[in-house]
């Protein structure tokens, strides 16, 4: 049984969401608050945390960097604020997804399930996208059990999206962790290239890329088909 910390102060949402989810199978711990939710997280196994960004005595943001240091679990928010500055700030802090309300609560589901396979299955030394597999013991990428001849700096930009999966990466984010790649120097512009020849590399159609999704106005992320 999937278990489910579920922090949101509006309890007429945290009640609905409690049973939409207990209705689906998954075990459900009720935080109204922050300090609520922490506690919950020291004292119970999590596999997943849905967290609304505006709380009474702490934000998402917060509740998000506390839990981290305690715990390794996949964390959604939940947020009514569209601005893309906290959208982005939750995203580059480390948040597997984000869904805006209202929203339905199959779509919140199935991003749930999608994060939490993306996990599962990316264990050990293999990371799988599809046809497409990234072998980190000896740094290759092969695409139905070929070799795909990959730049350093398109190696390291596939890696950095694809070690998190679900987690959309803003550009300056992904700039900032290739940086140090053979000293070499990349702008935003160049960025975009690079993107382009690796979707030319490793998807089957560029023009409908499957596995390098461009989230508009915010950045890149992994598919979620995987």
């Amino acid at each position: 049984m999937i278990k489910v910390l579920l922090v949101e102060d509006e309890e007429a949402i945290l009640l609905g969401l409690q049973y939409c989810l207990e209705q689906e199978g998954f075990l459900c711990y009720c935080a109204p608050c922050g300090e609520e939710a922490l506690k919950i997280a020291s004292l119970k196994e999590i596999d997943i945390a849905l967290l609304d960004l505006n709380l009474p005595d702490m934000n998402g943001f917060q509740v998000m960097e506390n839990l981290r240091k305690m715990k390794d679990f996949p964390v959604l928010f939940l947020t009514a604020n569209l601005e893309e500055v906290s959208i982005v700030k939750g995203l580059d802090m480390g948040a597997d997804d984000y869904i805006t309300k209202p929203f339905k609560t199959r779509e919140l589901i199935s991003r749930m399930r999608a994060v939490l396979r993306r996990k599962k299955k990316n264990v050990g030394n293999l990371i799988h996208l599809g046809k497409v597999v990234i072998d980190l013991n000896s740094a290759k990428v092969l695409k139905d059990n070929k070799d795909v001849m990959l730049t350093a700096l398109e190696y390291k930009i596939l890696l950095t999206l694809a070690l998190n999966p679900n987690m959309v990466f803003t550009r300056e984010k992904i700039l900032a962790d290739i940086w140090d790649v053979n000293e070499e120097y990349v702008n935003d512009n160049t960025l975009t290239v690079y993107i382009k020849r690796i979707r030319e590399k490793i998807e089957d159609d560029v023009n409908h890329p499957k596995i390098i999704i461009t989230v508009r106005g915010v950045g890149y992320k992994v598919g979620d088909d995987f």
